[in-house]
């Protein structure tokens, strides 16, 4: 694809719980276009409330794509997601549609617009010895090793971040080449499309209290029975999308391994916890623009038409 013809991506992200959903069909229905999901739950069938899908209503209002186009046991990763969205985005673009990308799951956003790092191959053994010594000496002690051998990658994490760290360090000790060089070479060979991000946000006291009233929504709605329902469909508590926050708890609970009122707790305090996750991924993006989806809408919806405008996108006569 011509670089001057690349199609131009409206993407809005944030936390778990902030409004995304809602904020991104009402800017659809004022702007025009179509939303493509980038999150990871909403892909698997039947996972309806747990997912917080966006409802029959909401979608006739504005269609959406990349939900319900796979069964809870089949396979689903962020290369896939990669393939489908990216033939819907040229799909869209050939239709001339405005074309949103709306959800909280940084990987497959980031896997839609910039990629795949293909990461060198590691022995099994150098990643063995790499966890073993943060357990025996702590994060603390590789985040400084990273530091010396790879400063770019450590200015990106945080030193409990073992996880990323461990990757970090495999690849250099496995190339003799820092991780940020083979991502450098990567992210400007592959960027498709023009792209506004986004960030939307509130305060966290707000979005925890948020997060807490939908849990109890999803559970006046039926998430029990979903669960129960998943089960009686053969789809068994061992599936990965079944570990998932709101469904794991339930199983326990279905279970007798936990109680009804621990459970409720249990989806609350991990839920809060993904959203501090998803924040600390997005906040290591410079690209993306940080707004109070509250306070902001009309920075919002200023910042969105400069987009358009630059870009010559069509639905012109929307902008006004």
């Amino acid at each position: 694809m011509e670089k001057n013809n690349r199609p131009s991506l409206i993407i809005l992200l944030g936390p778990t719980g902030v409004g995304k959903s809602k904020l991104a069909i009402d800017l659809a229905q004022e702007f025009g276009g179509e939303i493509i999901s980038a999150d990871s739950m909403q892909v698997y069938r039947y996972m309806d409330i747990g997912t917080a899908k966006p409802t029959f209503e909401e979608r006739k209002k504005v269609p959406h794509h990349m939900i319900d186009i796979v069964d809870p046991d089949q396979n689903f990763n962020a290369a896939l997601y990669r393939t489908l969205g990216r033939k819907k985005i040229e799909e869209l673009h050939n239709e001339k549609k405005l074309i949103w990308v709306v959800g909280g799951t940084g990987l497959y956003i980031k896997a839609l617009t910039q990629g795949i790092f293909s990461q060198p191959k590691i022995e099994p053994k150098v990643r063995e010895r790499l966890k073993e010594e943060a357990e025996k000496k702590g994060g603390d002690f590789l985040y400084n090793r990273l530091k010396e051998v790879d400063p770019k990658s450590a200015s990106k994490l945080h030193p409990r971040d073992i996880f990323r760290i461990v990757r970090a360090l495999e690849v250099f000790e496995a190339t003799g080449v820092p991780i940020s060089f083979f991502r450098e070479q990567h992210r400007f060979g592959d960027r498709p499309y023009k792209t506004l991000k986004i960030g939307l946000e509130i305060p966290r006291d707000e979005l925890y209290q948020k997060i807490d009233e939908r849990v109890d929504k999803m559970i006046e709605m039926g998430l029990l029975e979903e669960v129960k329902k998943l089960i009686e469909m053969g789809f068994h508590e061992g599936l990965k999308p079944m570990k998932s926050l709101g469904y794991k708890q339930m199983v326990k609970y279905l279970y007798k391994k936990s109680g009804w009122d621990d459970a409720i707790k249990e989806i609350k305090f991990e839920t809060h916890h993904f959203a501090k996750r998803q924040l600390t991924w997005f906040k290591a993006d410079p690209e993306v623009h940080w707004w109070d989806i509250v306070k902001d809408k009309k920075e919002i919806i200023s910042e969105i038409k400069n987009f358009l405008q630059e870009g010559d996108q069509w639905p012109q006569q929307k902008i006004r």
